[in-house]
């Protein structure tokens, strides 16, 4: 098979939640366990780094990793979901798996795993697992897909789990209240593996406390141990994330500049720089230049895109995937922050999402262009904008993410501000 071949087969051929939603969602680990099993558990070949949470995860997980990769350590990656490219999914030291690896692998196994009849993520982390431990890596940071109890990834023993915070997603798998929610995430705490939460809830902390002592666990909130102050955002230059830190194991104070330049993203910060307390705390070798260094570099070293990515100044055109409700107040925050005169919003969802609370949220001073990203997913352009006209959202629908960005480029003044987002699909069409 070649990687079109192999392509055609991998998108059309297993179920995959990103495009069709519930149907290819499974709610059990048998299948993955099947899986590695028939590869030899390369799962336990390499160290890890376990992390769950509602928004926040991809951040925090680009993060952590270009620190390691700054460290020397050869550092797997494993996130979802993709912008441009399935491979993005799997990367070493920033590099994605090769085609030739990945066509290989599925030639290989395809009559194997049929027995199992897996979904795309499961397979998709079965490669990952078999290409890190084939590669041998130093460490690999695992980014669950949902939740963390029955997801897939759950089948590694990490040197430490995260959980970056918890909002209401998911709701239809995971549970309709926060305390469910947070009860499916912290089923990735593992007995005696330290834990770290990045944000302290009073919903949420009483949960995560009793499965880290369920399980010996040392547990600690990062928001609690970690304060950072950080700089304005720039409109007309170029900006950094600035950020000073306190650390706890030298004692001294640093200043951290990082290219993620939302305001949100000192939550993420925060929990990077106390999950690599504890790492540190675990034996492995990492100095303060080389936190430093791997956070300026992260969006150099991994490949990071759509969080708050700025794609064009004239006008500044701004790119975020928050596509939940707590996601979409972080983006109204950072909107708030940003100099502007008028708000053209490129807007798409997908249909299985709290869009009436979404849109709830959204400025009704704003103009509007909805459109529905190239999958089944996705919620028709004209059905989203008659919704949003009863929240008293005026917009016109497009038929594609292009046409709306187009128009809203077209429209929009110098001093303007445009933001598309809604959907981490819609996103990957313009990044």
């Amino acid at each position: 098979m070649n990687y079109q071949q192999t392509s055609a087969y991998l998108f059309q051929q297993l179920p995959m939640f990103h495009r069709i939603g519930a149907a290819a969602y499974k709610a059990d680990l048998r299948n993955t366990t099947a899986l590695c099993k028939i590869l030899g558990n390369p799962e336990n070949k390499f160290k890890s780094i376990h992390i769950a949470g509602t928004n926040g995860k991809g951040s925090t997980s680009h993060l952590l990793s270009s620190v390691l990769q700054e460290s020397g350590f050869k550092t797997g990656l494993f996130t979802s979901p993709h912008l441009k490219d399935f491979r993005e999914r799997i990367k070493i030291n920033g590099k994605m798996i090769s085609k030739k690896d990945v066509s290989s692998f599925v030639e290989q196994h395809r009559d194997d795993f049929k027995i199992v009849q897996p979904s795309f993520f499961e397979w998709t982390f079965a490669l990952a697992a078999w290409y890190f431990a084939k590669e041998k890596v130093d460490i690999a940071v695992i980014e669950t897909g949902m939740g963390g109890r029955l997801d897939s990834t759950n089948v590694i023993t990490p040197v430490v789990s995260v959980i970056t915070n918890i909002g209401l997603d998911h709701t239809q798998f995971l549970g309709t209240t926060l305390n469910a929610i947070a009860g499916e995430k912290a089923g990735i705490i593992k007995p005696g593996i330290p834990v770290v939460i990045g944000e302290t809830n009073k919903e949420t902390s009483a949960v995560f406390n009793k499965y880290s002592k369920k399980n010996n666990s040392e547990i600690t909130f990062a928001d609690e141990q970690i304060i950072l102050n950080n700089s304005t955002f720039s409109r007309h230059t170029p900006s950094l994330l600035k950020a000073e830190y306190h650390s706890s194991v030298t004692e001294n104070s640093y200043t951290l500049l990082s290219p993620l330049t939302g305001k949100y993203q000192l939550k993420n910060l925060a929990t990077t720089l106390c999950t690599i307390e504890k790492i540190q705390q675990a034996g492995l070798q990492i100095s303060m230049k080389n936190i430093v260094r791997g956070i300026r570099k992260v969006v150099k070293n991994t490949g990071l895109m759509g969080r708050w990515q700025t794609i064009s100044r004239n006008p500044l055109t701004i790119t975020d995937i928050g596509h939940n409700p707590d996601g979409i107040n972080e983006v109204l925050e950072q909107i708030a922050i940003t100099p502007h005169r008028k708000l053209h919003f490129v807007l798409g969802v997908v249909n299985d999402k709290d869009v009436k609370t979404m849109l709830s949220k959204l400025p009704g001073d704003a103009c509007y262009y909805f459109c529905k990203a190239d999958i089944p997913r996705g919620l028709d352009a004209k059905e989203l904008a008659l919704l949003a006209n009863t929240f008293s959202l005026q917009g016109n629908a497009f038929g594609s993410v292009k046409e709306a960005l187009n128009a809203a480029t077209i429209a929009a003044s110098p001093d303007d501000l445009i933001l598309v987002g809604g959907s981490t699909f819609v996103v990957a069409e313009v990044v």
